[in-house]
């Protein structure tokens, strides 16, 4: 059966393409509601449906946002992505989600690719430094809000939360239970030291002993931000016989490898190892014990990125103070810390 097209619409309603495009559009001229009329039910008589790509094409925009993301395999990633899809239909508008893997080349093939879709905008979660991302959006002149994360090297607004807040109130929740010192898991050898949410994971933890009086020489554990490497690297500190009594995770993912490997030693959680996570994933609420965890409000902080990507008006030009958006954080209490 032949593709029907736009001129089989125009000749059935006896119309020019243009009208049964303004009806299409709902502009950018008026139609009289008798043309609109025949239109409609020439539409539905023959079953016609709008290539997107083709008025994507004509008018330089697309009804999508593209959203790079590091991993969507894990939960923190896949419920941010789902948040913003969920803002961006509040918009009319859907989006395309793409996997860096941690990779500045991929970050950069989907960049170029989203851009040459002509999305609306792009909200892009980077995944490391990011110099040649910026390249890419300086060249293209694209409209970008970056979430989650913000390199030093993209000069765009920007949504994020108070990560460096957020760990010292674990921190200090964990010391309120009476530990001589918190550990802390959570960094690798790649991780940038400005601009990432895990360095300032580390950096809150850092000033949580500090205002205790605490050292953290020898007590910062470098592991991978997933579950699955951070459980064999916490299965070598927990089998240590100076093993510490209270833990700091700069992700719920490592919490839960490091909840799984105290269950496999029998450790007992909490009585012989408190354990605090960082980003509230679902999952969290459902370990054993449930985790104790910070929280930010991901809806709020997706609402207020594709807000900040689509309306001129929010878009302040300035210093890069006045054009980042910083989400407070809060304690999730439950059971890993010795709470009731």
């Amino acid at each position: 059966m032949a593709k029907v097209t736009r001129d089989d619409v125009a000749r059935l309603a006896g119309t020019s393409t243009a009208v049964v495009s303004y009806v299409i559009n709902n502009g950018p001229r008026p139609v009289a509601p008798a043309t609109r009329e025949r239109v409609l039910a020439a539409i539905k008589e023959l079953g016609y449906r709008p290539d997107r790509v083709a008025q994507a094409m004509a008018s330089r925009r697309t009804d999508l946002i593209g959203m790079i993301v590091p991993d969507a395999r894990q939960p923190f990633f896949a419920e941010m992505a789902h948040a913003v899809e969920q803002a961006a239909a509040e918009r009319g508008k859907m989006v395309l989600v793409g996997n860096s893997d941690y990779l500045d080349e991929r970050e950069v093939h989907y960049l170029r690719a989203f851009l040459g879709m002509r999305v609306s905008g792009l909200i892009l979660v980077s995944q490391g430094p990011s110099e040649h991302a910026a390249a890419e959006i300086e060249a293209w002149d694209a409209r970008v809000v970056l979430l989650h994360r913000r390199p030093e090297a993209i000069e765009d607004v920007a949504v994020v939360t108070d990560d460096i807040g957020g760990s010292q109130l674990a921190t200090r929740h964990l010391l309120e239970h009476g530990h001589a010192y918190v550990g802390c898991l959570g960094i690798t050898e790649a991780t940038p030291t400005i601009g990432d949410p895990v360095a300032d994971h580390i950096e809150g933890w850092r000033r949580a002993m500090g205002e205790a009086g605490l050292s953290t020489e020898g007590r910062l554990f470098e592991a991978p931000y997933n579950r699955y490497d951070a459980y064999k690297i916490a299965l070598e500190i927990l089998s240590r016989p100076d093993r510490p009594t209270a833990m700091v995770c700069a992700t719920d993912d490592q919490a839960i490898g490091l909840l799984r490997a105290a269950r496999e030693l029998r450790i007992d959680v909490p009585g012989e190892l408190a354990v605090a996570g960082f980003d509230d994933v679902k999952e969290a609420a459902l370990t054993d014990p449930p985790l104790t965890t910070v929280a930010s409000d991901r809806p709020a902080m997706a609402r207020a990125a594709v807000d900040l990507l689509l309306d001129d008006s929010l878009r302040v030009a300035g210093s890069r103070r006045e054009r980042l958006r910083l989400f407070p954080s809060r304690l999730v209490v439950r059971q890993s810390c010795g709470c009731a």
